[in-house]
């Protein structure tokens, strides 16, 4: 391999000395996953960092981008100690710690009857190697973090594999925990799941950094202890299939993060995906929803809470490649004191995609007058008989909304936490299951008494 292991700003602590550490550590791994490890790894250290130049990063903060001083931690798993606090009411769950297995609750056993695997990636790697080998990181990255992409490809350690098969249902989700334990750690979480012809689930994501305190001290405040996060997940929807994906992030006040989502709709089927913004220093999120066969649907959507001089970037591509086949967009961002969003959004319809039916929506609510939102909502149309539709807004409160509120006694904060749900409701309202409501709505609420 050309690469140096000296340290550089393209590749940071990254470098190919510790790249051979993580080799080392999955050498059990099929020769042609680590293969592909190996050319992700090439390809991580020849691209360039972003630079102001490009379109992909327009209104990003580039110079806060480094990957230095960052580590892949070895050894076993820490157990996370504020794993308590997240209570979900469900078939199995699986709690990965610094890249690793920490505990597995076993999936319900009428679910592991019907065939539902639900299992680490290492272990899928290994026992459905056919199945993984097809559907893994097989979308490419197009949304301008090719460099991060081919770092998660290349790191990634472990993972969670769900896979339900034809006419089956999960009467309850699965939950997958993902946490970064430990200043300076460096974690590459990613979930797999391949919903077979007319099967129906719902799989949950939980991204969270942990700070276990010393005896007799108390854990480090989110704001202070920098981390990395480069993680990504993988959705695909076989004909008819319902899969219904919803992810939280709370990743430390002073992390650097990436997510990578990839979603493939085949003939009828219906694909609901629902991300929670919450956590970080600088977090980039893109979401590729591809269309493939008629009567396909995706429906994208966000809820960021942004407050502090948090920057949220988020990035989308809707593609249309079959007739008759529908997506909706909707992410809505709160933002308070002095941060920022950037939302960069493009519908593609190709030119065999007629009756196409397309919605994207950005809308910013506007909380502090030194907050920042930028939006640019976009559609590439190459067929005739289409319906698409894009735009963005990006407003205050109303005063006299404020007033109201506070004239019956309720403080300005609570006033706008009472405004944000309000305003946040119409994605919530998407969610059936109460408890997995309840778990997003927590959340939003501990935003508040940060």
């Amino acid at each position: 391999m050309a690469t140096s292991s000296v340290q550089s700003p393209a590749v940071g602590s990254f470098t190919e000395a510790a790249f051979h550490a993580h080799l080392a550590r999955v050498a059990h791994l099929p020769a042609w996953w680590l293969d592909r490890k190996k050319a992700a790894f090439a390809r991580f250290a020849a691209l360039p960092m972003p630079a102001r130049t490009n379109e992909g990063w327009r209104f990003s903060n580039i110079g806060s981008l480094t990957l230095d001083g960052f580590a892949v931690p070895d050894g076993p798993a820490p157990r996370p100690a504020t794993h308590a606090e997240v209570g979900i009411d469900g078939l199995g769950h699986l709690i990965f710690a610094n890249n690793r297995l920490s505990t597995r609750g076993e999936l319900a056993a009428d679910a592991a009857s019907q065939g539902v695997i639900f299992s680490t990636l290492q272990e899928a790697l290994v026992r459905h190697e056919a199945l993984v080998r097809e559907h893994l990181l097989t979308q490419p990255s197009k949304l301008g973090s090719e460099k991060f992409a081919a770092l998660h490809e290349a790191f990634l350690e472990d993972g969670a594999f769900v896979y339900i098969p034809k006419n089956v249902t999960l009467r309850l989700p699965v939950g997958v925990f993902h946490y970064a334990c430990g200043p300076n750690t460096a974690v590459f979480p990613h979930t797999l799941v391949v919903a077979g012809e007319n099967a129906k689930a719902t799989v949950v994501d939980f991204f969270r950094s942990d700070f276990p305190a010393a005896a007799g001290a108390s854990a480090p405040p989110l704001d202070a202890s920098p981390q990395f996060a480069c993680g990504g997940n993988d959705l695909h929807a076989g004909h008819g299939a319902q899969l219904t994906y919803v992810a939280t992030q709370e990743w430390s006040r002073a992390t650097l993060s990436f997510q990578f989502n990839a979603t493939v709709a085949r003939r009828d089927a219906r694909v609901v995906s629902v991300n929670l913004h919450a956590g970080a220093r600088q977090a980039r999120h893109e979401s590729y929803s591809q269309l493939q066969a008629p009567g396909a649907h995706s429906e994208m959507l966000a809820l960021t809470i942004a407050h502090g001089a948090q920057e949220f970037d988020q990035r989308t591509l809707q593609i249309h490649q079959a007739p008759n086949t529908s997506s909706n967009l909707l992410y809505k961002n709160a933002l308070l004191d002095q941060a920022k969003t950037v939302f960069s959004g493009l519908i593609v319809v190709d030119p065999d995609a007629q009756k196409t039916d397309a919605y994207q929506s950005n809308r910013n609510l506007m909380l502090s007058d030194d907050a920042e939102a930028h939006s640019l909502p976009g559609l590439e149309i190459q067929a005739n008989d289409v319906r698409c539709t894009h735009g963005a807004t990006s407003a205050r409160i109303p005063a006299e909304q404020e007033f109201y509120l506070q004239s019956r006694g309720i403080a300005k904060a609570q006033a706008d936490e009472l405004l944000v749900f309000g305003f946040f409701e119409e994605v919530l309202g998407k969610i059936d299951n109460e408890n997995l409501h309840d778990i997003l709505s927590g959340l939003i609420r501990r935003k508040f008494k940060e």
